[in-house]
């Protein structure tokens, strides 16, 4: 009986205008994921790759998410800008934060809020989009991808491009992967 009572879910996250903490570039974000234990005790869950350069990035990486229906579980998605190689967030600059549950995202399946810094003012006006899909399809699909004779659009150097593949979802065109 128990087993009927959970689902995986699996949330994606974007952000629009995020603070600008860089001189010369742009903030290169990051999201982590928080979730809160029984002893109310806040634990890493996960964490985004880093956007290089963007204010308003769309995370490829999704959090998976086991989702109980009869327990309230507590998230919060911070947002920093990482500018070293080092694992510790404390020597990066925090950019907002959302507070939430599990079940609010999940019935919303799209949930838009304002971030907020620690203080709980307004990061600015930045937002931040999480989405919640119900994991239903398992299978795995191999793509083989292969680009020739791209346009250099750098002034100096070569171009580095990416491949960018989206899904269709409930709520619109979603990030699936994003190569190297």
């Amino acid at each position: 009986m128990a087993a009927q009572c959970v689902t995986k879910v699996e949330l994606t996250v974007s952000c629009e205008n995020l603070l600008d903490t860089d001189i010369g570039s742009k903030s290169d974000p990051l999201c982590v994921l928080l979730m809160s234990s029984s002893d109310s005790q806040w634990y890493e869950a996960g964490r985004t790759e880093k956007v290089q350069n963007c204010l308003s990035p769309k995370f490829a990486h999704k959090f998976v998410i086991d989702y109980y229906f009869e327990i309230v579980q507590k998230l919060k998605f911070g947002i920093y800008d990482i500018d070293n190689k080092t694992i510790d967030l404390n020597d990066d600059d925090f950019l907002g934060e959302l507070e939430s549950t599990l079940g609010q995202v999940v019935s919303s399946k799209k949930l838009t809020r304002p971030l907020v810094l620690k203080n709980k003012k307004p990061a600015g006006k930045g937002t931040i989009t999480i989405s919640a899909e119900e994991i239903k399809d398992n299978r795995v699909v191999k793509f083989e991808v292969e680009a020739r004779k791209l346009d250099n659009k750098d002034f100096f150097g070569k171009s580095d491009p990416y491949l960018e593949l989206y899904r269709q979802t409930e709520t619109g065109w979603q990030l699936a992967h994003r190569t190297e």
